[in-house]
């Protein structure tokens, strides 16, 4: 390419003058990026190399770097110039250079086909992005003249790394196409035009795949390159024989991975549904597997049952409406639902011994709504089949759901544990969903189960297996109206019959009792059956959460039948009060609690009550009040206001008014200087009386303005934030709500000048206002006094804070701030200039500078700007991930281009984006594969 003029404002790094993007100085910015020691001269280095890669200069430099005598690094920094060049400047090329360009790039290939693999995928990256700019018009047999011309005899190169580097080129070309930069007419023409070069494609890949004599590493790279391809929505019928071929290669471990994700791909695009009678003919191959996957469950091969699993779900959950309206073929649909069934009670241990089975969750749901769907005649005949199918699912679900060994469990993390909890949550959710197929009869046959189990002097039972059947209740029960079901009394009349030895089983008990306190509320008869175990449960530290809360809940359903029981509650409440045996939210909890079960006693009993309550704080405060200040008696004094604040929360004796005229309420005096304690209160006020406290908005709203301003503190954020959320979508109360909005937002701004790092607690809560804001009034982002552009520059800051749940709030402001680029103009200008820095945040942090347990948090912002900044995503994150060792030396370039490629790709599985990020993080902490990885 002939050489152009400087671009201006081009700076240098180190060695290299500025606006002299040479042959030599790109080479010593190279070598100061990558082995200069000082991080600022690597911050240089990497900004001029990313100008070199841009500026005219780059045509000439590119092939220099490319010669034989330069190391692979700077090799592949001359290819990745040159597909900046031709993807982002096309415009730039005459069109009498294309064909020259062409050329070198064919004969560049050819030179690295024996060379660097990395420098070859960028430079076919390269020619892949010039045919889709050329095709169809300027080059209308692309993809035929690139398999011409690698199969030409008279290449110096040998057979095997010709036809290496040509599929190597006709992987990338699809993949390209995915995210490149074409306007929405020409990419329409392109697929269509890469449509009909399918022809040219698929079946040089099924004699490479069939034919004896190739290699393992063409076969490998043959069903990657057909992974790719199917992706471009190819029909199914014309991918029959090389998926076909695909199954035959899940026999050699080698092409295992590579066949699954070929199989998967191609049964899961969405056209694929339209060719029924191709999917019909993958039934029996997909049965054919069982055998191989018996024999992996049996080997402990957690691979190979995990790939078979993924391939009989595939097909299963994308195709299920379209198998099942074939009536004549149901035997065969039926065979893989029960493969899918043995997947989903793959043996072992979920997250330990398997990863299988949860796969399959989602299958089941799909199948349930398929079936559902069907007009009642055939939807009648399917409830036939599949009824036994979906209770079989039950006791399949519920033996997964079983704790291991307390000796077993003991040698768990507290990662696995913690993936066993949401596994189990996973499994509540699919039970749930299941009684809509199954109904009341589901409740019977849990009874029935339970009843045999505790009732049979045959065996002793293990309470693994009592506190799976109880989970099951709960999980029903806790969302589902089950007061007309006839087995609850049963069922109550069975938990004090239960041998309670273990953690885990009193945690269910406590639990399904709290799961059924609306049932007790009109079955007041049966409180005093399991009342006494939630009493004595109040006393075990480790019950703290379920028996606290199951308390919670009966208080506050059942308050009019707890008279009789109201002293025993108090006195045992009392005692662990006192005792200090459960931390401080169950505390706050407990205290909610006693609100609700005063609430209906008589006001005499109320006062009576609330004197031996509260004077034993009373009198703590006094004391504390009288000591020097210091932070532990803040923290008491903090804690013993917290207690009274939640009390007062749920304590509603409006009902007495009418045989009762209390004192009239004064206004009383605001406390001299910011009291976080004040803002819980008002906090709690607000969340009970919602509407009610609507006369007092304007004066609290100004008073904690003058709060936030004197000193600002975390606790009036939240309260901001509460007004926000229950007060901001009203024309009444909007003006008083904005003006607090913007004068606490300008506060905390200057904060974030002066160094925010020592308050980690008000830019958590910062954001958490920021992001009501948002999901409440977007309205309060289009005031023009608000700096959205500071605002934003402030939470990509907050991302790098230490602190977990700061970040988390940040990620969750930038969750609510990307779905709004749209339709807030203030939004969508600031994401369109500083987005590209919060991907360099996102980046940086999944590269290693923030906590594993956050990925999930990152990734959401990741499928959030794919969802809503689709173009822009494509376009930085190409940029940002080019430098070298960005975001982590230890990443190939290859992996780098797959991560932004998968990303890309997926704009509708959450789930998916997740499990990239986790993926990738692990290889940026060169963690993949190792021990580490079983944490994770």
């Amino acid at each position: 390419m002939e050489r152009r003029e400087e671009q201006p404002g081009a700076t240098g790094a180190g060695a290299a003058p500025a606006l002299d993007f040479t042959v030599e100085n790109v080479e010593k910015a190279l070598h100061q990026l990558y082995y200069d020691p000082n991080i600022e001269n690597k911050n240089l280095a990497q900004k001029w190399l990313m100008q070199a890669q841009v500026s005219p200069q780059a045509w000439h430099f590119s092939w220099q770097l490319l010669q034989p005598d330069k190391v692979p690094e700077i090799q592949y920094f001359g290819a990745s110039a040159l597909h900046i060049k031709i993807s982002r400047y096309w415009s730039d090329i005459p069109t009498d250079q294309y064909e020259s360009l062409k050329a070198q790039l064919f004969t560049q290939i050819t030179h690295f086909a024996s060379g660097s693999k990395i420098v070859l995928t960028r430079l076919c990256v390269a020619l892949a992005s010039l045919a889709l700019s050329m095709m169809p018009d300027a080059w209308p047999c692309a993809v035929a003249d690139m398999v011409r011309l690698f199969q030409a005899e008279d290449s110096p190169v040998d057979g095997q790394g010709r036809c290496l580097a040509l599929l190597e080129l006709l992987t990338v070309l699809p993949e390209e196409f995915q995210t490149s930069r074409l306007p929405q007419y020409r990419k329409g023409l392109v697929r269509a035009s890469l449509a009909v070069e399918c022809g040219a494609v698929f079946p040089l890949l099924e004699q490479l795949l069939q034919q004896p004599s190739s290699p393992s590493c063409v076969r490998q790279k043959v069903l990657k390159c057909f992974s790719s391809w199917v992706q471009l929505e190819v029909p199914l019928q014309d991918c029959e024989a090389l998926i076909q071929a695909a199954f035959a290669a899940l026999q050699d471990s080698e092409l295992f991975d590579s066949s699954v994700e070929a199989i998967v791909n191609a049964i899961s695009q969405p056209d694929a549904q339209r060719y029924v009678n191709t999917l019909l003919k993958l039934i029996p191959l997909v049965l054919g597997l069982q055998d191989q996957l018996r024999q992996a469950v049996q080997n402990g091969d957690m691979e190979t049952s995990h790939g078979i699993c993924r391939i009989a779900v595939a097909l299963g959950e994308n195709h299920s409406r379209a198998l099942l309206d074939q009536v004549e073929h149901w035997q065969s649909f039926l065979a893989l639902v029960n493969m899918i069934m043995f997947c989903t009670g793959i043996p072992g241990h979920y997250p330990v011994n398997e990863t299988t089975s949860s796969l399959t969750l989602t299958f089941w749901y799909t199948l349930q709504d398929d079936i559902l769907s069907f007009e009642a005649e055939k939807q009648a005949v399917y409830q036939q089949v599949y009824r036994p199918v979906y209770f079989q699912l039950v006791d399949v679900l519920l033996h997964k759901a079983q704790f291991p060994s307390d000796e077993e469990y003991g040698f768990w993390s507290s990662d696995e544990k913690e993936q066993f909890r949401i596994y189990r949550v996973d499994i509540s959710d699919t039970l749930m969903y299941v009684y809509e197929m199954l109904g009341a009869e589901l409740l019977s046959n849990l009874y029935d189960k339970l009843g045999r189990l505790l009732t049979s002097s045959e065996e002793p039972y293990s309470w693994q297996h009592t506190e799976a059947l109880l989970y099951g209740f709960q999980s029903i029960a806790e969302t589902i109206d089950v007061n007309y079901s006839d087995v609850v009394p049963g069922l109550i009349g069975l938990i004090p019959r239960i041998s309670i030895s273990n953690v885990q089983l009193a945690d269910t008990v406590m639990f399904t009792i709290g799961a059924l306190s609306e049932w007790l509320a009109d079955h007041p008869v049966m409180i005093n059956s399991v009342l006494p175990l939630v009493l004595h449960a109040l006393g075990n530290p480790e019950l703290s959460v379920s028996s606290v809360s199951t308390l919670k809940k009966i208080c506050r359903e059942c308050k009019y039948d707890l008279p009789p029981y109201a002293a025993n509650i108090v006195a045992v409440s009392q005692d662990v009060l006192m005792k200090q045996i459960h931390k401080t939210s169950q505390c706050m909890w407990l205290m909610q609690a006693l609100g609700f079960l005063l609430s209906a006693l008589q006001v005499e009993e109320i006062l009576k009550n609330l004197h031996s309550l509260i004077s034993p704080y009373i009198q703590q405060l006094e004391k504390l009040a009288e000591e020097i200040p210091n932070p532990s008696n803040k923290l008491a004094i903090v804690h013993i206001l917290g207690l009274l604040s939640n009390l007062f929360t749920t304590l509603d004796v409006s009902h007495h008014e009418d045989d009762h005229e209390g004192p009239e309420l004064r206004k009383l005096p605001v406390p001299q200087g910011p009291n976080p304690a004040v803002c819980a209160i008002f906090e709690k006020s607000v969340k009970t009386l919602l509407d009610d406290f609507a006369p007092m908005v304007p004066q609290l709203c100004e008073m904690l303005g003058r709060m936030y301003s004197t000193i600002p503190q975390a606790s009036a954020l939240d309260l901001t934030r509460q007004l926000v959320h229950i007060f901001a979508h009203e024309p009444a109360h909007f003006p008083p709500i904005e003006a607090l909005f913007l004068l606490v937002t300008s506060v905390t701004l200057t904060l974030f000048q002066q160094g925010p790092r020592d308050h980690p607690d008000i830019v958590d809560s910062f954001m958490q206002l920021l992001a009501q804001a948002l999901k409440r009034k977007p309205d309060l982002f289009l005031c023009e006094r608000l700096d959205v552009k500071a605002v934003f520059q402030c939470a990509v800051l907050a991302l790098k804070f230490p602190e977990a749940p700061t970040v988390k709030a940040s990620c969750g402001f930038f969750t609510e701030l990307l779905p709004r680029c749209g339709e807030v103009e203030p939004v969508g200008k600031v994401v369109q200039e500083d987005g590209r820095m919060l991907l360099i945040a996102v980046l940086e942090a999944i590269g290693g500078q923030a906590s594993r347990s956050l990925m999930d948090c990152f990734a959401d912002i990741l499928f959030a700007l794919n969802k809503h900044c689709f173009s822009l995503l494509s376009m930085w994150i190409k940029e940002a991930l080019q430098p070298p060792g960005f975001p982590s030396a230890r990443l190939s370039p290859e992996q780098k281009d797959t991560f932004s490629q998968q990303i890309l790709r997926e704009r509708v599985n959450k789930r998916r984006v997740k499990e990239m990020v986790k993926e990738f993080t692990l290889l940026c902490r060169g963690l993949h594969g190792t021990d580490y990885t079983a944490d994770y």
